[in-house]
């Protein structure tokens, strides 16, 4: 009896097929971590091949010594940052309550704001007046009810730590064998792609880079002056403020949402001219940081505009979560390669042919 060749390629397909989703319900898990190794090794590569020939070409030990170095440079700061933050923020607890007891009270010029905005407040002022404990009680109220939310942040803490090791295992090996990754990935996408891949990774890799870029200074240069701001104004926890400031500074437009609340407390605790003094200065000064490095980094690193990476730091947080601030970036670098080149391709017909 004769073989149906159709008949084979489609239980040759369905095998492969179900293969690759067994693979993925296996490795799913993984995935994020190993993403996070791969974007970390990708970074660090050119510190990693000049440790490897300075010792010879021992792949294995720069491998591990680079590992060691990044582990160290994630989880030393994190933990310092976790025993500064645990300080602050029994401080700034203690300034809230001072400020609860005491009774805020709305500034003057706000109840002169137009379009009924400043009748609003001053019948909350007065509402103030009449039940000073009203807010304390609504607050403690909060806190009660934050009680299951702080319990799965833990937990999340707890899975965190355990994907960072398995990330931290991934890229020792991505340092090692990274140069055979690199090659086979490349062989597979050309086999599919053609010649072309090669553009398609270089848009990657310089997004990669200029969007960690300015991630790190924008949440840096933020957080500083932020913390600046702070500390001049009054603020009595301005460093766990700034740490909150520089870690809401890798989400587009979350910066102000933070210094926001901490001008708006400053007005209800009667210091007007610190928090006038203070939104001026986020306004003019912490915000704009933002519009001058990351345009700057990104434009001068990447071929793609602006906003399409905004767009691919949002929608990819909302589709991938953090590893998203990068992935999503990425695949729009990507597509805007492919249009540049189709644009290419249609002006000039014959150098496809």
């Amino acid at each position: 009896m004769k073989s149906v060749p159709w008949l084979q390629r489609a239980i040759v397909a369905s095998l492969l097929v179900g293969l690759v989703l067994l693979g993925f319900e296996v490795l799913q898990t993984f995935i994020v971590p190993f993403v996070w190794a791969a974007i970390l090794a990708f970074v660090c590569w050119t510190p990693y091949l000049w440790l490897t020939r300075k010792w010879g070409g021992r792949r294995t030990w720069s491998a591990l010594c680079m590992t060691l170095l990044v582990t160290a440079a994630v989880i030393v700061p994190t933990a310092w940052l976790v025993i500064l933050l645990r300080t602050e923020a029994v401080a700034a607890y203690a300034a809230v309550n001072e400020s609860l007891a005491s009774g805020p009270r709305l500034p003057e010029f706000l109840f002169r704001l137009p379009l009924g905005i400043g009748a609003w407040l001053q019948n909350y002022d007065q509402q103030l007046i009449a039940n000073p404990g009203a807010l304390r009680a609504s607050l403690h109220t909060l806190f009660n009810n934050s009680y299951g939310a702080i319990g799965s942040v833990v937990g999340d803490v707890g899975r965190n730590l355990a994907k960072l090791f398995i990330s931290m295992i991934s890229l020792f090996f991505v340092f090692r064998d990274g140069d055979a990754f690199a090659a086979q990935a490349r062989a597979l996408l050309e086999r599919f792609v053609g010649e072309r891949v090669h553009g398609y990774l270089q848009a990657a890799g310089a997004t990669v880079k200029a969007v960690l870029i300015s991630l790190v200074l924008c949440a840096l240069a933020q957080g500083v002056l932020a913390g600046l701001g702070y500390w001049v104004a009054g603020v009595r926890a301005p460093v766990f403020a700034a740490a909150v400031t520089g870690i809401a500074a890798m989400i587009p437009f979350a910066v102000p949402f933070v210094w926001g609340g901490i001008v708006a407390w400053l007005y209800l605790s009667g210091h007007t001219a610190a928090a006038t003094g203070l939104l001026l200065w986020c306004l003019l000064v912490v915000s704009w940081i933002d519009n001058l490095i990351r345009p700057l980094v990104i434009g001068h690193a990447t071929r793609v505009h602006f906003l399409l990476v905004m767009f691919g730091v949002l929608g990819g947080l909302g589709a991938f979560g953090l590893v998203g601030l990068f992935v999503g970036p990425v695949i729009l670098a990507v597509l805007a390669a492919i249009w540049r080149e189709w644009l290419v391709s249609q002006d000039h017909p014959d150098s496809t042919a």
